[in-house]
């Protein structure tokens, strides 16, 4: 199997991982909306934003952007994107648990990868290519 195949496959599962955390955060947050407004108001302590703001806008890059890193579909995007929601989960917080900041630092060099390298050639953005090229 060529290196190229690897690092794909590499990616795709760095892909799978981090999607699926993400995602099943963003729909726990759906689950109890009054929860997450609450805890924007009084947990997370985002910069520059009104909490509700940050509400919407860190649930929804929770269940979009997860999506786009699945299919591979502007997979450097949705990898930037996951990393700057990653990011604000971290400052948001006064105190983070060591355990919970290992993750956070895991998803982020995964997420940085596939920001670096591309979906791979297992994605929408690989099919793409090749389609437009023909």
């Amino acid at each position: 199997m060529p290196l190229g195949w690897l690092q794909s496959l590499a990616l795709l599962a760095a892909r799978l991982y981090v999607a699926q955390v993400f995602f099943q955060s963003g729909l726990s947050k759906l689950r109890d909306w009054s929860s997450t407004l609450a805890l924007f108001q009084d947990e997370y302590h985002v910069p520059l934003l009104p909490p509700e703001l940050a509400a919407y806008m860190g649930t929804g890059g929770e269940l979009v952007l997860p999506v786009l890193l699945v299919l591979g579909l502007g997979g450097r995007f949705a990898a930037l994107g996951l990393t700057m929601v990653n990011i604000m989960a971290v400052l948001s917080l006064e105190e983070i648990a060591p355990a919970a900041l290992a993750g956070h630092q895991l998803w982020g060099a995964l997420l940085v990868l596939v920001a670096l390298w591309g979906a791979g050639s297992l994605s929408a953005d690989a099919w793409w290519r090749r389609r437009s090229s023909r």
